[in-house]
């Protein structure tokens, strides 16, 4: 049988300069199989290149600047909501308008006649058409038999009847209640000359349209006593 030569042995040469020799932890942890659990780390070799740093990534843009509202976008928007109407305050009752002048109608009379011709005077007047409500009756000496009667009945009645305005109303013409009505009749029917007259200026204030003198108020001291207490000029009419 040929003879062949004998292969030579190739023994592990070590490494050459400059090169690191592998230490034998290294060679087992190469050798050591993969499993099915948590990998093993295998640590780098002495003089390994590190792993370069991760790079950070784009900066994030600047926000964009909100879009300028338009006018239709504002209409949409809701704006507050309306402050409630405050709570009006209740205005006091105007007084009735005044009219610039009082038409004042005389009727001669004595004072004895002065309630007759004033009676007369008011069933002229409720004849004609005017209410009894409109009429206010006034004395300057003696009561009218007719405040006396109503008097009977004790004078939260008596003034109840004022209030109420629903037929001709007696008083003294020195009535210091606030009365007003569109025609006031006058019966000058006694007393001193300055006390009749303070009834006529007071007469005046409380007539609306018509003042009715029955009985004789000198017109030199009514003129007086209506500049002194600032009454309307009146129209004078003899009945």
């Amino acid at each position: 049988m040929p003879v062949f030569p004998e292969e030579p042995e190739i023994n592990e040469s070590l490494p050459g300069p400059g090169v690191p020799s592998p230490r034998e932890s290294d060679a087992q942890a190469l050798r050591v199989p993969a499993t099915g659990g948590a990998t093993t780390a295998v640590p780098s070799a002495v003089g390994a290149v590190p792993a370069p740093a991760p790079v950070p990534g784009p900066r994030p843009a600047p926000p964009r600047p909100a879009a300028p509202r338009t006018a239709a976008a504002r209409a949409d928007r809701p704006g507050p909501s309306p402050r409630p109407n405050p709570i009006p305050k209740p205005t006091p009752p105007r007084p009735a308008p005044r009219p610039a002048s009082v038409e004042v109608r005389h009727v001669p009379a004595t004072e004895a006649e002065a309630l007759d011709r004033a009676d007369e005077t008011v069933d002229q007047l409720l004849d004609s058409g005017r209410d009894p409500g409109t009429v206010l009756v006034l004395t300057v000496g003696a009561a009218h038999p007719w405040q006396q009667h109503e008097l009977t009945f004790g004078e939260e009645r008596y003034w109840a009847q004022l209030a109420e305005g629903g037929d001709v109303f007696y008083a003294d013409a020195e009535l210091t209640r606030p009365a007003r009505r569109p025609v006031v009749v006058l019966a000058v029917n006694g007393g001193p000359a300055d006390r009749a007259a303070a009834a006529y200026a007071k007469a005046l204030r409380h007539a609306e349209a018509l003042l009715v003198v029955c009985g004789g108020a000198a017109p030199a001291t009514a003129g007086a006593s209506r500049a002194a207490t600032g009454a309307p000029a009146p129209r004078r009419q003899s009945a």
